[in-house]
């Protein structure tokens, strides 16, 4: 089939590596791409946000099924668009895909559908909001209500903290993401990401991981988009994995689709493993960045087939999704100053040699400049390995990037380490 993928960070060019590598694919183009997914994918000058040039690039080269990788084109409404124009898409419409798009969205749907989740209140003034801050306590966690490329989530650990948050999300801070607020009971636990497939009616889980969100080592530092993470998640038991499918993931699917708006493609549910069972923090409409990175690394099937089959409405006779029984890891090479103000134009060398059998460097912020490869993002590069747990999938993600000479980034020497420290025990 030939296949369009959209997108040009590092989700996407692991999407693209495996979708490349299906035997059901002939051919994949990718917009607009980046210099690793070029190495799978023919790359095409094409604006997500211009459905229309979209549409008509699917008509002229026969495309069989659109791969919508980043959230913003799904909440935008690209597959409202394509799917009217008649193409398979595999990313959920613009209504249900406000499960990323708006987080007071998600909190009422999990309210109206009796899903584990933190207490909450939605704001749009910012007066109201301060008021209603004491009887959450502290810590307490401040969100800005709409996309803010994973950054738009404050824990606050003092009433000045808290203030200051929404002061700067009603500020301005977060752009428009930040014209309504949202507080949040802070929830004591371990935090956990959990994937699932869904036509809108079946569903079939997709693996679970691990992601770091914070900066620094230590998990220090102000939120990014994920500087590592690694697939399995073992604190994930296949107990707790029943109960988040039949708690969270199945009363989701079910309640979108009795108010009208049945879900096609992804869910992934970031969650918290408390004491009373999984809850829900919140939803993404997509693949994890760069959670997608292990889950393609131990995906095992042909891909395009089964993206297609959720994009049709036949996922009930694709075949069930199979892994690798090794673990994954990858860990996230950022560009000094991320997630503040990163430093482009830093140069890499060393990509093409630096990994090995069970080894693969995922591209992210980067862009080809005079014929060297430079960063042009925050998250530039994802390193990853396998191995037999987390410590051997780490040790070989390290090794991979000791063989990678980039002066102007930086990353977390511990990635992997809440499962380390229970594997040596």
């Amino acid at each position: 089939m030939q296949i369009l993928l959209i997108g040009s960070g590092g989700r996407e060019h692991a999407l693209g590596w495996r979708l490349a590598s299906s035997a059901s694919c002939d051919k994949l183009f990718a917009a607009p791409g980046n210099p690793g997914i070029g190495e799978d994918a023919e790359l095409v000058a094409l604006d997500a946000g211009d459905h229309a040039a979209v549409a008509e690039f699917c008509a002229q080269n026969e495309i069989d099924l659109v791969v919508v990788g980043p959230e913003a084109p799904l909440v935008d409404g690209l597959g409202d668009s394509l799917r009217a124009a008649g193409f398979a898409v595999f990313g959920p419409d613009k209504a249900p895909a406000q499960l990323e798009g708006s987080k007071g969205f998600t909190k009422d749907l999990c309210s109206r559908a009796d899903i584990p989740t933190a207490a909450y209140a939605r704001h749009s003034d910012k007066a109201a909001a301060l008021a209603d801050l004491p009887r959450f306590g502290l810590p307490v966690v401040i969100k800005a209500d709409g996309l803010a490329a994973g950054k738009g989530v404050i824990i606050a650990e003092t009433g000045e903290q808290a203030e200051a948050a929404i002061e700067d999300m009603f500020g301005g801070g977060f752009g428009d993401a930040g014209a309504e607020v949202v507080l949040e009971e802070f929830m004591v636990g371990e935090e956990a990401s959990f994937f699932a497939l869904t036509d809108g009616e079946n569903i079939v889980p997709f693996g679970s991981a691990q992601d770091h969100k914070r900066v620094g080592e230590g998990d220090v530092g102000p939120n990014t988009g994920g500087m590592g993470a690694y697939s399995p998640a073992p604190v994930l038991t296949v107990e707790l994995e029943l109960q988040v499918m039949q708690r969270i993931i199945r009363p989701t699917v079910e309640a979108l689709s009795a108010e009208g708006m049945p879900y096609n493609g992804v869910l992934f549910a970031g969650l918290m493993l408390t004491d009373e069972g999984p809850k829900l923090i919140e939803y993404n409409c997509r693949f994890g960045d760069p959670e997608c990175q292990v889950l393609m690394t131990r995906f095992k099937g042909d891909l395009a087939a089964l993206m297609l089959a959720v994009a049709k409405g036949d996922l009930g006779e694709a075949d069930i999704p199979e892994f690798d029984d090794a673990t994954a890891l990858t860990v996230v090479m950022a560009a000094k100053g991320y997630p503040a103000s990163p430093e482009k134009g830093g140069a890499i060398l060393g990509v093409d040699t630096a990994a090995g059998e069970g080894q693969k460097i995922f591209h992210a912020g980067t862009a080809i400049k005079d014929r060297a490869l430079v960063a042009s993002g925050g998250r530039v590069l994802s390193v990853t390995a396998t191995g037999g747990n987390v410590t051997h999938a780490k040790d070989a993600a390290y090794a991979v990037i000791d063989n990678v000479d980039f002066p102007s980034g930086f990353y977390r020497r511990d990635i992997g380490w809440r499962e380390m420290e229970r594997e040596v025990k």
